[in-house]
């Protein structure tokens, strides 16, 4: 992914898009932006962040606004597009790896629809804003607009490899095109399974008050969002019934069957690990876990699911066996 993010010397060579001047280097530098703040505080980034963007030429550049579909006074087209964590759209994935993404109301004429169908035009690179938690946008970039469809009131998007914001100045073929098509949906399949996950994990970790089930460490950075039956399963869900908030050690040891979680909600470590002899991290980190009972939110629907976690003690039975 961090090959999908970096941005590439741009010197000598023509941009992929048509617009004016300024709005290309507007964006250009918000990229680039965006990509070292990504590389401080990881590909989630806050409202606060967003919000006050950058300065360019003496002049602001914000790359999130109030609304869902945002031009910053300086550019002639949009330059980011949000789904907000309780969004009134209705905003969905087509089977074949596009965004769908809601028009600005019901109005296929408003003048931010208007700015998105122009950039589906000159194919101008946009930044993707997924609110996977309030305040909490994971941050996807480049995305084009690649459809239009009045009737549903919605936009076709699709993410690219941003080494592709550059080019010489050739004029596509119909190969290029295609190949084009081609790599958007692959690297949107990506992208969208990404986004899946993080949303997973903000909401997991929300529930438990951000803190490790089993040792209630507090520190976002090391905790994960553990599934109960596994994501790539038919019935693993990504719902926060079906996860727990670990710490990575934690996570770790919970996915190999080193302990596991009784569906009364007490933990038990394995019987070969119980006898081992190595050190205080194995002494406090693991065998010290076996029989204490794990955090879980106060909100019931949120709690481990039971019948899951008995299907999980039973594969940990047969593991150790």
């Amino acid at each position: 992914m961090a090959d999908m993010l970096a941005i590439p010397a741009y010197r000598r060579l023509t941009m992929r898009f048509v617009s004016g001047e300024l709005d290309q280097r507007v964006r250009l530098a918000a990229f680039q932006w965006l990509r070292a703040q990504m590389e401080v505080h990881g590909e989630v980034l806050s409202r606060s962040i967003l919000a006050e963007g950058f300065v360019l030429d003496g002049r602001r550049v914000p790359l999130l606004g109030p609304q869902g579909i945002f031009k910053p006074a300086v550019c002639e087209m949009p330059i980011s597009i949000t789904t907000s964590p309780n969004s009134p759209y209705s905003d969905s994935w087509t089977p074949d790896n596009r965004l769908r993404y809601a028009y600005r109301g019901t109005d296929p004429g408003h003048a931010d629809n208007r700015g998105l169908r122009r950039a589906m035009q000159t194919q101008t690179p946009l930044v993707y804003l997924f609110g996977i938690a309030p305040g909490q946008y994971l941050v996807t970039l480049p995305v084009y607009i690649v459809g239009d469809h009045p009737e549903q009131l919605s936009f076709d998007v699709q993410v690219d490899d941003a080494a592709q914001l550059v080019r010489s100045a050739e004029p596509l073929d119909m190969v290029s095109e295609d190949r084009t098509t081609i790599r958007r949906e692959y690297v949107t399949s990506i992208v969208r399974r990404r986004i899946h996950q993080q949303a997973f994990r903000a909401r997991v970790i929300e529930a438990y008050r951000t803190r490790c089930a089993f040792c209630r460490l507090r520190h976002q950075e090391l905790l994960d969002a553990a599934h109960i039956t596994a994501d790539a399963a038919e019935t693993g869900e990504p719902v926060v019934s079906n996860g727990m908030s670990l710490c990575k050690l934690h996570h770790a040891a919970f996915d190999r069957h080193f302990l596991t979680v009784r569906p009364d909600y007490v933990i038990e470590v394995r019987q070969s690990i119980l006898e081992e002899e190595d050190g205080p991290m194995l002494l406090h980190g693991l065998k010290g876990m076996h029989g204490t009972s794990i955090y879980v939110p106060r909100e019931t629907s949120l709690q481990p699911d039971r019948l899951r976690l008995e299907q999980r003690y039973a594969a940990f039975l047969r593991s150790a066996s």
